[in-house]
């Protein structure tokens, strides 16, 4: 499908865009060095990184992850389906355009609510010709709708790679986030797979960088213990080298600055 081609986001209008408040979507665009935010998130994303100055650093890595974690699921494990799920604003090497290099045939659904990210949707939407691309307006919570909307696209009898890159934060409870990505990979076939990376309450300087962070107006944004991370993956078959820092998956060296958060990739059995 060619970005003429690109059909419309699938689920609904999302909500009226406010640039009056930060939103995360658009911290993490600033942090990356992107354009599309606004004076409220970059006061916000100024504000993060003069406590915790490693924030650059970790946006950079967790962007990386996503390029060798695509990469390892399209090259070597043979997956040709992707659902990302918190899909942010469309920078380089998205989902579709790492795993479309390698395999054209791929088919990525996005998943977001954010209607900024909506607004970029016809970019996320560009797809080879031999493969395909969907955008599904749908809160993290919605289960239901997110299944249904990826369907469309989505061959769930066939292996999917479950992407959840720094989006389980936003939701506070760790029983209630690891419920939601249990019942996700639920819904998988076995020889699917998860792929995740969030912020990880590892440091003072992180703590207090997201405490001003809730504070400031964003939807907030909750730090996971290692062990509530690590545990998302209970019951599947983690690929080595298992769960780790960001920065430290699958890479020849390990990075100079140490960032906190971590990420890992499973296979669902």
């Amino acid at each position: 499908m060619s970005q003429d081609q690109a059909e419309q986001p699938v689920g609904g209008s999302a909500a009226k865009l406010d640039t009056t408040v930060p939103h995360s979507a658009r911290v993490w665009n600033y942090w990356l060095g992107g354009k599309d935010n606004f004076v409220p998130d970059r006061e916000v994303g100024q504000q993060v990184r003069a406590v915790f100055p490693e924030i650059v650093e970790a946006a950079r890595y967790s962007r990386a992850f996503l390029g060798r974690a695509v990469t390892y699921l399209a090259a070597e494990a043979g997956i040709r389906q992707f659902l990302d799920i918190g899909t942010g604003l469309p920078t380089a090497d998205n989902t579709h355009e790492v795993a479309q290099r390698i395999t054209p045939q791929a088919r990525v659904v996005y998943v977001d609510n954010d209607p900024m990210v909506l607004a970029h949707a016809r970019v996320l939407l560009t797809s080879s010709q031999e493969g395909a691309t969907q955008y599904v307006d749908a809160d993290l919570r919605d289960l239901e709708k997110i299944v249904q909307g990826a369907r469309e696209t989505l061959d769930f009898d066939e292996p999917i790679a479950l992407m959840m890159l720094g989006v389980m934060g936003h939701v506070e409870k760790p029983a209630e986030a690891r419920a939601i990505v249990n019942a996700l990979v639920s819904s998988l076939p076995s020889g699917s797979f998860l792929a995740m990376s969030d912020g990880t309450a590892t440091s003072e300087r992180v703590i207090e960088s997201h405490r001003q962070y809730n504070e400031s107006g964003a939807l907030p944004y909750h730090l996971r213990e290692v062990a509530d991370f690590t545990a998302f993956f209970d019951g599947l078959d983690l690929v080595e080298p298992g769960v780790v820092p960001l920065g430290h998956w699958r890479t020849d060296s390990t990075p100079p600055t140490a960032v906190d958060g971590y990420c890992g990739v499973a296979r669902v059995l």
